[in-house]
This record gives structure tokens, C-alpha cells and sequence, in this order.
């Protein structure tokens, strides 16, 4: 389908731009939201009449996002969540958990369309997520996935907590494995000079013993 863009569109072009997209996609999505015209006669001479004040008031809403922008951009929330030794989630972050702990943090009205997540996330770690104010101004958000808020502090200092944890769990391994299993170990750990000198004077006292 051949549609006009009435503002800009990732991969598409920006406004007034006519481009052909699959039928579904500009049904589904773009016209309904207000995002594109169907490009005929009708709404080409409409579009052109009202060119001024659409890109008017594309203007006015980019310059409030990037007044929000300031103070999103390169913001970190924390989601706390329960996962396996391996860092595997039981569960998943969505899209509508990153909206909620923005909103608790004080940042509102991220809806859950402006959340760029290509897929839930399923492990421990930080995340880089897109923010779309507006067609033109995304800023990027991190999302610290931890199992509590000492984890999350690490991984915030950039410390690979399951690495560190294995690690951790090896040396623990490596201290025990080297550990005497009991006391007779430590009798049997004497050097062999001195075993020989006791034997010897062992045998010294039989003798002496005997005469």
C-alpha cells in the first residue's frame, strides 16, 4: 500500500514522505495511529494544505522530548528477581515491568509502545533498552536485572556477579579439597628426618631397655 508518512517512521522516512509498506502494517498500525495517510488524490492535496501545521506541531512535541530526554537518558532502574545459579530468571522482564519501575522512579508517561524490547529478557545482568519520546528523539535506559540489591550494586560497578560467584565456589572447592580430612594427618605430615630420628631413638631405648 502507498501511504503518506505524517511524521517519521524508523526505515520508513520522514514526514511527507510517500512509501509503499505491506497492507497489514499500514492497517494495523500506521493508519490507525494516526501515523500516515493513504496516498490518493484526496489526502496528497489535504496533506499539502496542512503540511505547515503538522510539521508545526512535530516540532513542538520534539522539543518537549528532549526536554524530558535530559533526565531519562542513561538512567539505570533495578528489577530484583529470582534466578538459578546459572543466572537463568524463573520468569521474565517485560515490556510493561520496565514501564512500571520507571513510573516508580518517578518518570510517567512511558507508555509501553515507546519501550523498544525486541524480547522479554531471561537472565541476570544489564540491559540497554531504547525509549522512543518521539519519532525523533529515543534515549536509552538500563535495566539492572539482579536477585538482590547488593547483586545489583556489583553489577552497576560492572562486576560479572555469576562469574564472580563461580569463582567464589571453585576456590571454596580448592580450600576444602586441601583441608586435612583429621587430626592423624597432621601426626602423619611429620618430615620424613624427623620420623627416622624417632625411630632411632625408639630403637635406642629397647636396647637399652634389654641390657
Amino acid at each position: 500500500m502507498e501511504i503518506i508518512l505524517l511524521e517519521r517512521i524508523e526505515k520508513l522516512g520522514g514526514i511527507g514522505d510517500v512509501v509503499n509498506v505491506k497492507n497489514g502494517f499500514a492497517r494495523n498500525y500506521l493508519l490507525p495511529n494516526n501515523k500516515a495517510l493513504r496516498a490518493n488524490d484526496t489526502n496528497r492535496k489535504l496533506f499539502e494544505a496542512n503540511r505547515g501545521k503538522i510539521e508545526a506541531d512535530n516540532a513542538e512535541r520534539r522539543s518537549e522530548a528532549e526536554g524530558r530526554a535530559k533526565d531519562i537518558d542513561g538512567k539505570q532502574i533495578v528489577l530484583i528477581r529470582q534466578a538459578s545459579n546459572t543466572g537463568q530468571l524463573y520468569g521474565s522482564v517485560s515490556v510493561r515491568d520496565i514501564v512500571d519501575a520507571l513510573a516508580e522512579d518517578g518518570i510517567t508517561d512511558i507508555g509501553k509502545s515507546m519501550v523498544a524490547l525486541e524480547r522479554p529478557i531471561k537472565a541476570l545482568g544489564l540491559v540497554d533498552v531504547k525509549v522512543k519520546l518521539h519519532p525523533e528523539v529515543i534515549v536509552s535506559v538500563g535495566v539492572n536485572v539482579a536477585r538482590s540489591p547488593d547483586e545489583a550494586e556489583m553489577q552497576k560497578q560492572g562486576i560479572d556477579v555469576i562469574a564472580a560467584m563461580f569463582e567464589e565456589e571453585q576456590a571454596e572447592a580448592v580450600a576444602t579439597a586441601l583441608e586435612p580430612d583429621s587430626e592423624d594427618e597432621f601426626d602423619d605430615a611429620t618430615p620424613p628426618s624427623e620420623r627416622a630420628a624417632e625411630t632411632s631413638d625408639d630403637a635406642a631405648d629397647e636396647e637399652g631397655d634389654k641390657a
